[in-house]
């Protein structure tokens, strides 16, 4: 009698286990869920992609400095280098009462214009 209660309690006990496994599986099969396990992974994959970036980020800066570094970029011109070249800009000004021009030169100290015809843009 005991042998039938064991395997008895045993059966139910392994029915109820399989019967909450199988339910658990079918609320992750639904389309809310699999939506939110998919908006989840999307975060998850963002952020590694953010850490990653700011990690070459970091590397990127590390080695600019030491290249300025070897390369002396750093250091204060010598006083033998000739003065830096000033790019003079003609600018015309008309008068609407003379109906002249006048024309003035300005020096442009630090331009950000590149000269360089071949740059990509």
């Amino acid at each position: 009698m005991f042998r039938r209660t064991f395997w008895f309690t045993a059966g139910a006990a392994a029915g109820v286990w399989a019967t909450t496994k199988v339910n658990r599986k079918l609320k992750q099969l639904t389309p809310e869920s699999l939506a939110a396990q998919a908006a989840n992974k999307a975060i998850e994959a963002g952020h590694r992609l953010k850490d990653f970036a700011l990690d070459v980020r970091d590397g990127m800066n590390e080695r600019e400095a030491e290249l300025g570094e070897v390369l002396g970029l750093h250091d204060h011109p010598d006083a033998e280098l000739p003065a830096q070249r000033r790019f003079a800009v003609i600018e015309n000004h008309s008068s609407t009462k003379h109906h002249t021009i006048d024309k003035k030169t300005k020096y442009i100290e630090n331009t950000t214009y590149s000269y360089n015809r071949n740059e990509d843009h």
